[in-house]
């Protein structure tokens, strides 16, 4: 195996830290990048993983790995440069966060290999913001329950999502109270269909599903889920940091299953919008079982009523025509899906896109 593609992958991984505001993952990523091609300790982390495609997101799992070593005290030295931890990065100085990271990741190698066998599980709370937009357009004001399914829910956090706070500039719902708040919520004026004063969500049933989920009433998993944010972003932590407090207090329910068996249980329900969503996830979903997954949406879809609506909510990147998209997408009934918006991936701000059309 050649160590080339993984430089590659590093490399193209610093570049999107960069462009969606994480300067400090974006240095210690290139700087990895640079390690690994010279056969430091990055090196002997990635052994193994070479080859991996771009979705098993190993430069992710390096950086989550050393992050979790700060979380935990493991790393003083470097966790003077992590914001998380009470530090401050220099992006004008970036070597010594660089070399303290190099230092660490030499220091803690049994334990950041251990953690690179895991797959990366972000929960990210943000892009609630366009799924719950996509519930709100289906129901149009109406005050109708939902009944609400995940697909790779990770954690479950989003499945929370009526208990968010939502605002922009002269925009905002949700309970006023809530410890989770996405500020930012639109770049501009969000569209005029989502504006007013609707009904709040009222999700009467919420489960998900993961083929391996975390618990984010546990330490281990509480963890796990604060290790893959970026460690310069507090505005992620914050809001990760309110959704964990909603689910000690309602535990969300997330089965162990792939995303296929999941839908064999879901039925849609007189007096009531049954909602499938998922956000950042179908590329992880090997072909074949997305072919199944599509059978059983498509399912679901014809067997939707009136009396008993069901609809599905997507946040997934675009068409590899369409360039680095992430698009939020509405399929009501049997209706053609809908182009309804679209965000940055970590889904805070979202937009309308000049070219908002059926798909």
């Amino acid at each position: 195996m050649s160590l080339d593609h993984t430089v590659k992958m590093f490399r193209l991984q610093a570049e999107a830290c960069e462009r969606l505001g994480s300067p400090l993952s974006a240095a210690l990523l290139h700087r990895a990048a640079g390690d690994i091609a010279s056969g430091g300790p990055c090196a002997a982390a990635v052994t193994g993983h070479e080859d991996a495609p771009g979705p098993a997101a190993v430069a992710l799992r390096l950086l989550g790995a050393v992050h979790a070593l700060v979380l935990t005290g493991r790393a003083p030295a470097l966790a003077a440069h992590y914001p998380s931890a009470g530090g401050a990065f220099d992006p004008a100085d970036p070597e010594p966060a660089r070399q303290a990271f190099l230092a660490t990741v030499a220091a803690e190698l049994p334990f950041v290999r251990a953690w690179m066998t895991r797959p990366p599980q972000t929960n990210e709370v943000g892009r609630a913001n366009l799924l719950a937009t996509g519930v709100r357009w289906v129901l149009g004001g109406r005050d109708l329950p939902v009944r609400l399914f995940e697909l790779g829910a990770s954690a479950g956090l989003n499945l929370l999502a009526d208990r968010f706070r939502y605002e922009s500039p002269g925009f905002a719902y949700g309970p006023a109270d809530s410890p989770v708040v996405l500020r930012g919520a639109w770049r501009d004026r969000p569209p005029a269909w989502l504006r007013g004063t609707p009904p709040p969500l009222r999700f009467t049933e919420r489960r998900g599903c993961d083929p391996t989920p975390i618990d984010p009433c546990s330490p281990e998993g509480a963890l796990a889920l604060r290790a893959y944010v970026w460690a310069d972003q507090l505005e992620r932590f914050a809001r990760l940091d309110g959704a964990l407090r909603l689910a000690a207090a309602t535990p969300p329910r997330v089965d162990p299953v792939g995303a296929a068996a999941f839908l064999r249980t879901v039925e849609p329900a007189e007096g009531a919008l049954t909602v499938v969503w998922h956000s950042v996830m179908r590329q992880y979903v090997p072909a074949p079982e997305w072919s199944e997954v599509e059978a059983e949406l498509d399912r679901l879809a014809a067997a939707s009523t009136p009396t008993a609506p069901f609809a599905r909510v997507a946040l997934e990147p675009g068409r590899r025509e369409q360039g680095h998209r992430f698009l939020l997408t509405v399929r009501s009934g049997g209706e053609p899906e809908q182009v309804l918006a679209e965000a940055v991936p970590h889904g805070l701000p979202a937009w309308q896109p000049a070219d908002l059309t059926t798909l």
